[in-house]
């Protein structure tokens, strides 16, 4: 029992030994191969030429490109009007076509006179109006016969432009002001109106317009309870290289975005701050004192200039509701009428503007980014007119 530590000793130094052995032979093979390549350098000749080996070749790493997307133009809002104004041409309202056909006619019957009043009833111009243009139509019809095509569209025109209060001031306002202190105070506009307007959108559109005009601009995205809104105004403004405040958090205070967004306008020495607020239903007061309290917040760093309240010229007397109520809450200043192409709803001009007395200060008529244009009686009651 002795003998067997011995000889696994024995065995375990005749593995060694053997494992040393052939590392030795494998280590002498190296050695061989590596003195056989030095004597084959050796014994290149003097002036013969060893063919270069390529090194592999490797490609370029690729630049990335940049994602950032070309700023666009804007159109200028002077070539806009024709456009626009060829597009409600061609929408067929009753205020036009219809209302000539009839006028133009031999003689007009009480049934003529019925169906003059109930086109613009059906155009939305409001009972008021519609009298007054009815008597002043009729009398000047028969005083001065008027039967030919020229003239019944002259009279017609006449009595719509006067109709539409020519005399309302139209501007936008929106040159910065010097405070007391020499601080720089934007202008500023708050856009506000029910959802489905096209509120978000028209704010985008107005900014393209100020751009064109050669305005400095900051949108602010204070309606925080939508939650596209703040993404859908920073692409617009992303179009024309302008700078978006908004939060970094759905349902914030948006009030607190109109107010950074404003203070932004100032530090920057922007010209205009464009505010699109909640599109809240009127008649929650809830959420109509939340707009009331973004008026008071914005105008501790610069009161608003305007106040623009977007409706959508299909919705007639709904719309009409909804200016009344927003006009008491917010001091409406003007009105951006939407969606006026292919509707017979134009009327609401009238009859918002004469129960606000606020006037109606931009138009949409499509809805590619550059179809919203300042309102202008002439055209518009020539566009109409055909």
């Amino acid at each position: 029992m002795n003998e067997l530590p011995w000889i696994e000793i024995i065995s375990a130094v005749v593995v060694l030994a053997g494992g040393g052995g052939i590392a030795g032979l494998l280590v002498a093979r190296r050695r061989r191969r590596t003195q056989d390549q030095g004597d084959a350098r050796a014994t290149v000749e003097p002036g013969s030429t060893v063919e270069p080996v390529e090194a592999p070749s490797v490609e370029p790493a690729e630049t990335p490109v940049s994602t950032a997307p070309a700023l666009e133009h804007p159109a200028p809002t002077a070539g806009r009007l024709v456009r626009l104004r060829d597009r409600l041409a061609r929408s067929g309202s009753p205020l036009g076509a219809r209302l000539l056909s009839v006028l133009s006619r031999d003689s007009l019957t009480e049934n003529d006179w019925d169906e003059i009043e109930e086109e613009l009833l059906l155009a939305d111009v409001g009972a008021g109006p519609t009298t007054e243009l009815l008597d002043a139509l009729r009398t000047k019809v028969r005083v001065l016969g008027v039967r030919e095509p020229a003239a019944v569209r002259d009279l017609l025109r006449s009595e719509l432009v006067a109709l539409l209060q020519p005399e309302l001031d139209r501007t936008l306002k929106t040159e910065p002001t010097t405070a007391e202190d020499g601080t720089h105070l934007p202008a500023v506009t708050l856009v506000v109106g029910v959802n489905g307007t096209g509120k978000t959108t028209t704010v985008g559109k107005l900014a393209r317009v100020l751009v064109a005009d050669g305005r400095s601009v900051v949108l602010g995205a204070a309606d925080t309870f939508r939650a596209a809104a703040a993404d859908q105004l920073t692409t617009w403004g992303n179009r024309v290289g302008v700078q978006t405040v908004r939060s970094d958090r759905e349902g914030a205070d948006p009030a607190s975005v109109a107010f950074e967004a404003v203070a932004r306008g100032r530090d920057d020495k922007t010209d205009v701050v464009l505010v699109d607020t909640a599109g809240r239903l009127q008649n929650k007061a809830g959420l109509m004192d939340e707009l009331g309290k973004i008026v008071r917040v914005a105008s501790k760093v610069a009161a608003p200039s305007e106040v623009l309240l977007v409706l959508d010229a299909t919705t007639g007397q709904n719309g009409l509701s909804q200016a009344r109520v927003f006009a008491e809450v917010a001091g409406v200043t003007g009105i951006v009428l939407t969606k006026l192409d292919g509707t017979a709803k134009g009327g609401i001009v009238v009859q918002v503007q004469r129960e606000l007395g606020v006037p109606v200060k931009l138009i949409g008529l499509g809805e590619g980014p550059d179809d919203l244009a300042p309102f202008d009686v002439d055209d518009f009651v020539d566009g109409i007119l055909g």
